[in-house]
């Protein structure tokens, strides 16, 4: 079965495997205190631009969005995201488990403005019950979107003013923030990021990782008792040389961006499959993720062939579809999915 159903259906990069092995019978200090973990930060700082950033390492993504969510806002608060926003529909209400409200902005598209945010914090500011709602204490958003979009450097430098404006922390969950940094179409590097929000994750479930997600503080300082707060959510690893290690190895000879270009070149390959076979694409999406309108017929069809994921139905008896790839997407598996395609799409 040929495999475009995401980008952690796979285990790890071998340079992982190869030092997770080498290490095996090193004997090392729980909780984060190894010294692969304290090199990766070292590194994650330097690619960053911020030698003060507090850096710390947790198993997933979900995970991460709650005890970062959590540890930022107090109880009274709540965190701005867009409809489709991960956290308002693929995390079951974690959000709102930690006693968070998930305050969805109106409005079609899968990002924020900075003039939408504008507008909505400025009607919330003129309410005169406010002080009887949900306070927004942060925005969320993704690096790239749910559906593959970039933000732009205007459009995140813009959007980080308004947040600063009201007091708002900026939050950017960047579970496949390689793929983001990696597109031709990105204007902007990982330093400019740093500068441009208060709190993000660098993804590496997504990203060759076996697991896990590296969560930088950049321009506010972490919470005091963060160590703590991570404890108590349940997502303190106690084999904490795992995480350490990965991003360790994520970080040198700047292997995170090779993978990710790698995810985006083959992506760049599988889009022209699908218009050579005539397959509307759904979206133009620039990074890992890419989709399609197939019928349910030609769905059904290529499934026989290939895993993928059906995102949603449409009108007319079309579903759209996602396909995506990753540091372990081969020419091989486009040159069999090429051949499954033809055989589906035949009527």
């Amino acid at each position: 079965m040929i495999s475009f159903e995401s980008d952690y259906d796979n285990g790890a990069v071998p340079e992982i495997l190869k030092r997770l092995a080498e290490t095996n019978d090193e004997r090392c200090s729980g909780y984060g205190m190894d010294k692969y973990t304290i090199s990766a930060i070292e590194k994650i700082r330097r690619a960053c631009g911020k030698p003060d950033a507090d850096v710390f390492f947790l198993v997933g993504g979900t995970q991460t969005n709650t005890t970062v969510i959590d540890s930022l806002l107090q109880g009274c608060e709540g965190v701005i995201c867009k409809s489709v926003g991960h956290i308002s529909v693929h995390e079951a209400g974690a959000v709102e488990a930690f006693g968070h409200k998930v305050l969805v902005l109106p409005g079609e598209g899968d990002k924020i403005t900075a003039g939408e945010l504008d507008r909505y914090m400025s009607a919330f500011c003129a309410d005169e019950t406010c002080q009887h709602m949900v306070q927004p204490g942060m925005v969320y958003i993704t690096l790239p979107t749910e559906l593959g979009a970039l933000y732009g450097r205007q459009e995140l430098k813009d959007l980080y003013d308004v947040c600063r404006k009201y007091k708002l922390y900026l939050y950017v969950d960047g579970a496949r923030l390689g793929y983001a940094l990696a597109s031709p179409q990105c204007d902007y590097d990982l330093k400019f990021l740093a500068d441009c929000c208060d709190v993000f994750y660098i993804g590496g479930t997504k990203v060759g990782a076996m697991f896990g997600e590296a969560v930088v503080f950049s321009n506010v300082r972490a919470p005091r008792y963060m160590f703590t707060i991570i404890k108590r959510h349940g997502a303190l690893l106690a084999k904490g040389r795992m995480l350490g290690l990965q991003f360790d190895t994520l970080f040198t000879d700047d292997l995170y961006m090779r993978i990710s270009a790698h995810a985006i070149y083959m992506a760049e390959k599988l889009k022209r499959v699908f218009k050579r076979r005539g397959v509307k694409m759904a979206l133009d999406s620039p990074t890992n993720q890419q989709f399609v309108i197939l019928s349910a017929e030609e769905k059904e069809r290529l499934m026989s062939d290939v895993a993928f994921e059906v995102w949603q139905p449409l009108s007319n008896n079309e579903l759209m579809c996602r396909f995506v790839t990753s540091f372990a997407t081969t020419d091989e598996d486009l040159y069999m999915f090429d051949k499954a395609l033809e055989k589906a799409l035949k009527r």
